[in-house]
């Protein structure tokens, strides 16, 4: 085989390296599947992104954990499939459509329903691209011959074949409703895309008068504006003070309208008066209320959230101005006698910010409760069950999935998936198919179209071809092995992916869910724009490298915790990525140009050839162990490790005796191991870091196209030496206790010194012997005297190791004088602080004054120094004998 030339710059620039690397990866097709009835699938669907912008850091974070995994699967001999796609994202992307053509003075009803669907497919192409653009800057290992997008002509029919189907088995239904409603959007929102915060609010307390003139009866309400659209006041019908009013009316203030008190459960006798005023057309509890005692629907409210016919002279006023004057007109009639301040979680549009009205609307709703009771059974199932990573997420998943509420699907929006259903312009009949009916012209179709949610429940089959449940991708990749997310999309997405999954395939759509967290900076703020704590992950590759940011992100937390992002930490795996290219390249120079069909590992191995095949083994176990087991962070440490210190900081300084001899066959033997652990380390490095590993490996003596099909490695048994690990152990416990001394003395490495070793027993003598060269060449010895009875000189610096005690004659190894007085200096250093800390402590004044936690500090501090003064006397005295 021909020799390899080396091309590895000597300075380590990632973005030289990564610069059309990810180019070449794509034209060899390495990350398309292919399936292959020798391999077992391994498939991940991407959490498909919104076409509405840029990805952020936790788009790098989750993608980066898809990739190690399809990565190292890959490596493991899977038919991987990991496969790429978007979302259309209803609300967000046409609300960002709608803010551009604002700037052009345009509003989507200037341009019409088909021409602005133009417009927004123009923006996702725009945006897809930018997203793609991302994607291979972070290296994805995505296999693009199957991307998808939940708008394309696959995933809609899946989308109406779900929807026609549900709607047969009467779990879709259509209804009057109290919604969500989004007045700055102009449309319905499901609970969860409604975001609940603390706002300083009121309670507003009136008097409703009773209609036959005897009294009045008090209620209270925190939206003064809605009473506009009472139909009734409730009362507990065990409630002993409202008995003898029970079917009475009172007279609505301001609209004069008379309404009935009516008895129902719902009421709490021990809150406020025990009367309840009910709006059932603006509050969801009053909603039920209403249905059960028959009382009027009255809408008061718009659509945008301005007041309108029903509310009278209040008409045209937005609602929040109706409050202000409602209130100052219900104080002038004496009607209003109190008003109660306090905080109250007040729902707001995940989407726009606006505060959301409960709104009276006729919406499409899911029946839940029978798909939840699907996937709730599901996880009794031990063998068919959704693995939760961490496991206590199924615990979330299941509350959510046991207090199930029906899902509002039909959103007021021209950007999504139009519902299938057509109303017939004479009889209102409703009709619901995959197509439209054949005399369309007697039809017209629902205006709504789907939650965005209600396609994206669908990706890990619709992506797969489903319906057709013949599709060769559909029954090779499904169901998929991984899903990784956030923690706050768990309600929104993963449980309807499994519901929907259950009710579809009849099986969980996914075995595993990663749960990641969310990542904040470094003071744990969650990053927002309001805050200007974002941090775009393409600035941080343009200036550290993907691989950099790829091995922080996910290496810096364990399953299920938030990650805290912090440039220095970037900078610091950018310095181990340094280590690994300079260690890299100085085993690449040191090789000859050896070729892979003359790496020889049998022939004779040193101890450090034999310790760090051993570590290697050890660290593929680990390394592979941990990562079915998700546990990243874990992984990163023992890498870290295993290159840092064993590899770099001890075998190739070790290697250098041998490389730099004149030996041949002890020079090959260095040579092939380098290769064969700087090989094995590359792929068990690569799916964290893969430009830096594709690079080195592209200049080792290798068999193969790219490191991206390359075999994960694999424990070799006949390279665990237990024994010459011990050893090694113990070389490098006096080696670092030999060097520790001397930093003790202030004697660098370069002035020789006497060392005595004196071993236990003949077995640790002979270790020793044997291995003398490394003591020489990393303790630098004047004389270096090695046996089991040693006599220790008078004047000597002593240290223990396992086995072993280390002596340094002092004589010869310091100026004694020049030492003693440095250590003087030092006593009198200590003497002042010592003396300083007793005064303050013996100051009555600062003890009485001074908060417990600075005292404590203090009475520290003075053990500190008076533990470093003993120190430094004691030292003086062996000195001076």
């Amino acid at each position: 085989m021909e020799m390899k030339e080396i091309s590895m710059p000597t300075k380590y620039d990632p973005a030289s390296i990564e610069k059309g690397r990810y180019d070449w990866w794509l034209e060899g097709k390495f990350f398309e599947a292919k399936p292959d009835e020798g391999k077992n699938p391994y498939t991940i669907v991407i959490p498909p992104p919104n076409v509405t912008g840029k990805l952020h850091l936790g788009h790098a974070w989750d993608t980066t954990l898809q990739d190690i995994l399809t990565r190292m699967k890959r490596m493991q001999g899977y038919d991987v499939l990991w496969l790429p796609g978007m979302d259309h994202a209803g609300i967000a992307t046409q609300a960002k459509v709608e803010e551009k053509l604002r700037a052009q003075k345009i509003s989507r009803y200037d341009l019409g329903r088909e021409k602005f669907v133009e417009e927004t497919w123009k923006w996702k192409e725009e945006y897809a691209s930018h997203i793609r653009a991302q994607w291979s800057k972070l290296g994805l290992g995505l296999d693009y011959s199957r991307e998808r997008f939940t708008l394309d002509e696959g995933l809609s029919k899946a989308v109406r074949e779900v929807f026609v189907s549900l709607y047969k088995k009467g779990l879709i239904y259509r209804g009057e409703y109290i919604i969500n409603w989004d007045p700055a959007t102009k449309t319905a929102l499901s609970d969860i895309e409604v975001i609940y915060k603390d706002v300083q609010g009121a309670f507003y307390h009136m008097k409703y008068p009773l209609a036959d003139g005897s009294g009045y009866i008090e209620v209270a309400t925190t939206r003064p504006e809605t009473m506009l659209g009472d139909s009734g006041v409730a009362v507990h019908p065990k409630d002993e003070r409202y008995q003898h009013l029970i079917g009475k009316k009172v007279i609505l203030p301001i609209v004069g309208r008379e309404i009935p008190i009516v008895a129902d459960d719902y009421v709490e006798m021990d809150f406020g008066s025990g009367a309840v005023k009910m709006t059932p057309a603006h509050d969801p509890n009053d909603f039920e209320v209403g249905n059960r005692h028959n009382l009027e629907r009255i809408l008061v409210m718009h659509e945008d959230g301005t007041m309108n016919e029903r509310a009278g002279k209040y008409e045209g006023m937005d609602r929040f101005e109706c409050r202000k004057q409602i209130v100052k007109d219900l104080q002038e009639m004496g009607v209003l006698f109190k008003i109660e301040e306090h905080m109250h979680s007040v729902g707001h549009s995940e989407r726009s910010g606006a505060v959301v009205e409960p709104y009276l609307s006729t919406q499409w709703f899911v029946k839940m409760q029978p798909l939840a009771d699907e996937a709730i059974a599901l996880q009794g199932k031990e063998e068919e069950k959704v693995n939760f990573v961490p496991n206590r997420f199924e615990n979330t998943y299941m509350r959510w999935m046991e207090n199930i509420r029906d899902w509002c699907i039909s959103r007021q929006l021209w950007w999504g998936h139009r519902i299938p259903a057509w109303y017939h312009k004479e009889t209102g009949e409703i009709y619901v198919n995959h197509e439209a009916p054949a005399d369309i012209e007697n039809w017209t179709q629902d205006t709504d179209v789907l939650d965005t949610w209600f396609s994206s429940a669908l990706w890990p089959f619709s992506t797969l071809n489903w319906p057709n449940t013949e599709a060769e991708d559909y029954k090779r990749y499904y169901p998929t092995a991984a899903l990784v997310t956030g923690y706050d999309i768990i309600f929104f997405w993963v449980s309807r992916m499994i519901f929907q999954g259950i009710e579809f395939t009849g099986e969980r759509p996914f075995k595993d869910v990663l749960i990641h967290g969310l990542v904040r900076d470094e003071q744990g703020r969650k990053m927002s724009k309001s805050l200007g704590n974002g941090v775009d992950p393409m600035d941080v590759i343009a200036k550290y490298g993907a691989d950099s940011l790829r091995y922080f992100l996910s290496t810096g937390s364990s399953p299920g915790q938030d990650l805290r992002f912090s440039i220095e930490k970037v900078e610091s795996t950018w310095n181990f990525a340094n280590k690994i290219w300079n260690a890299s390249r100085f085993a690449l120079m040191n090789m000859d140009g050896l070729a892979y069909d003359e790496i020889d590992l049998s022939g004779e191995k040193s101890v450090a050839d034999k310790w760090i095949l051993t570590r290697l083994n050890e660290t593929i176990e680990t390394v592979t162990r941990l990562s079915d087991r998700y546990e990243f962070g874990e992984v990163g440490r023992v890498l870290y490790n295993f290159i840092w210190d064993d590899f770099c900081d001890w075998y190739i300084e070790m290697a250098k005796l041998p490389l730099y001899g004149e030996d041949e066959a002890a020079k090959l033997t260095t040579r092939s191991i380098l290769a064969y652990v700087l090989d094995n380390t590359m792929r068990l490095l690569h799916p964290f870091m893969p430009f830096i590993t594709e690079e080195i490996w592209q200049n080792l003596p290798h068999a193969g196209e790219s490191i991206t099909i390359a075999k994960w490695p694999k424990v070799n048994p006949a390279f665990t030496d237990e024994k010459a690990a011990n050893d090694m152990k113990l070389l490098v416990e006096i080696i670092r206790s030999v060097r520790n001394s001397r930093a003790e003395v202030n004697t660098p490495m370069s002035k020789k010194i006497s060392i005595l070793l004196k071993a236990k027993d003949e077995e640790v003598k002979a270790t020793l012997l044997e291995n003398k060269s490394f003591i020489e060449r990393f303790c630098n010895p004047e004389t270096l005297s090695i046996d089991t009875d040693i006599a220790v000189p008078d004047k000597a610096m002593t240290a223990v190791v396992t086995g072993v005690e280390i002596i340094l004659p002092l004589e010869g190894l310091i100026n004694m004088e020049e030492e003693i007085a440095r250590l003087n200096k030092e006593l009198e250093k200590w003497n002042k602080e010592v003396e300083r800390v007793q005064k303050k402590l013996s100051n009555e004044g600062f003890v009485k004054k001074a908060p417990e936690k600075v005292i404590n500090e203090e009475k520290a501090k003075e053990k500190d120094y008076l533990e470093k003064r003993a120190a430094v006397e004691a030292r003086i005295n062996e000195l001076k004998g």
